[in-house]
């Protein structure tokens, strides 16, 4: 009986300590730790990458406001003549006299009273612009379009506006065309008829007689 007892006990498992369940048992202070240390990391990129975007927008903000503040210096493109912006603004009274302005881009801008005597325009665009008063006297204009635009009171003394367009509404009203070479613009009959009664002069570039120019009957 005392074998069979022994080799009973030497089956049965032994019972688990106390100490080495408690020893098991997670330990929330353990493991709160780690993850505070690998969240720090995390907080650290993640206010980095936030102030690279608030320094970013911040930039943006400081840029936009610089252009809008010069005109000059938002829009690129407008032609050869550096950065100028010439499209769409109001700029009347501008002194344009003497430069280089082939292919400048003047859509739909306000130059009331601007000074372009002398300036070459080969090219450029007066689409819809406002040239009310302007002086364009020995303008280099030929190409240039003038489709829509106002230029009431211009001043065209010896332009040389050689295949110019003047297509669609354009009003050459009370405009100066002493010498004014119109050779090749596209005329509505009644633009044409209003020059010719104020047509005088020679062109001193080409040599040929506004009237001429005009086919005035």
């Amino acid at each position: 009986m005392a074998l069979l007892n022994l080799s009973i006990s030497a089956k049965l498992p032994s019972k688990p300590t106390l100490a080495l369940v408690k020893h098991q048992l997670p330990n929330p202070h353990l493991t709160s730790t780690p993850l505070q240390t690998h969240c720090n990391p995390c907080q650290s990129h993640f206010l980095s990458f936030g102030d690279s975007v608030a320094k970013a927008g911040l930039i943006a903000l400081v840029s936009s406001s610089l252009f809008f503040a010069d005109p000059a210096l938002a829009f690129k493109g407008g032609g050869p003549y550096g950065a100028e912006v010439t499209r769409g603004q109001d700029l009347s009274g501008r002194d344009f006299s003497g430069k280089s302005l082939i292919s400048q881009d003047f859509k739909t801008s306000i130059l009331r009273q601007a000074n372009f005597k002398g300036a070459k325009l080969l090219g450029a665009s007066f689409f819809d612009a406002d040239l009310t008063g302007a002086d364009l006297t020995d303008a280099d204009l030929r190409g240039a379009d003038f489709s829509l635009a106002n230029a009431t009171k211009a001043n065209l003394t010896n332009a040389n506006l050689e295949g110019a367009l003047a297509t669609g509404n354009t009003s050459f009203k009370g405009a100066n065309i002493t010498g004014a070479d119109f050779t090749d613009v596209p005329l509505r009959d009644d633009q044409r008829e209003y020059l010719c009664k104020v047509a005088v002069g020679v062109n001193p570039t080409t040599g040929n007689a506004t009237r001429d120019t005009l086919l005035c009957k």
